[in-house]
């Protein structure tokens, strides 16, 4: 079991890179003003209206980096370091959203299969691995049992999990495409949004790769149990 921990070492050591990463660089970008003169809610509203999406509203939340689109509200939420925000940081989170919202609309296959795996996806993150660990104490075959349930609804979390890549990338291309497009942000500004972006998507990797080393010590637990 030493390759767990040394794999769970290289994970916690990339969450906390990648963690850095997006504040550092939130923050340097966050000094840099687009020169469109565009806030997030501007930008966010002004692309929207102009995709055929006027019936989501733009509220602001607060927080730091709390921006999220909640498609079963038709809201999306922009953080105070976004809202008013002209700076680039601020307008590429803002048009992140923005592309889960175009997701919504165009019927991304990616991102309607998530939406399906949240309901087991929240029970077997929240009580998968309780209920197996509990197995792991209970002799014979029941004990199995419950193993087994425990590890089938830890895997839905981690599915869900690999398919939050491609949606958060997907979402993210969107928005380089469309503050491109629409002149919001100019070409020389881009590259500056995309490393924002970039290192936001890393944090995603981190999580992802931190649940499949957790699915994978059950599987390896469980099968030392039959042993």
């Amino acid at each position: 079991m030493y390759w767990y921990f040394y794999l769970l070492i290289g994970v916690m050591l990339f969450s906390l890179l990648a963690q850095f990463l997006v504040r550092s660089r939130f923050s340097r970008y966050d000094q840099i003003h687009a020169r469109s003169g565009y806030t997030g809610a501007q930008a966010a509203r002004r692309v929207l209206d102009e995709n055929g999406l006027a019936a989501i509203s733009v509220e602001r939340v607060s927080g730091t980096l709390s921006d999220h689109f909640s498609p079963r509200e038709g809201v999306l939420r922009l953080s105070d370091s976004t809202y008013d925000s002209s700076s680039v940081s601020a307008l590429g989170v803002s048009m992140h959203e923005v592309g889960h919202a175009l997701q919504l609309r165009d019927r991304y296959p990616l991102n309607q299969f998530r939406s399906s795996l949240v309901p087991v996806a929240n029970i077997g993150s929240m009580f998968g691995p309780y209920i197996a660990l509990i197995g792991f104490f209970i002799p014979g075959n029941s004990g199995q049992t419950l193993i087994n349930v425990g590890i089938m609804l830890f895997a839905a979390a981690v599915l869900f999990y690999i398919v939050t890549l491609p949606v958060e990338f997907n979402a993210s291309r969107r928005a380089l495409q469309m503050l491109g497009r629409t002149g919001i942000l100019a070409p020389d500004e881009i590259p500056y949004a995309r490393k924002v972006l970039s290192a936001a998507g890393l944090t995603y990797v981190a999580a992802t790769s931190a649940a499949i080393i957790n699915l994978l010590r059950l599987i390896m637990m469980s099968r030392s149990r039959r042993r």
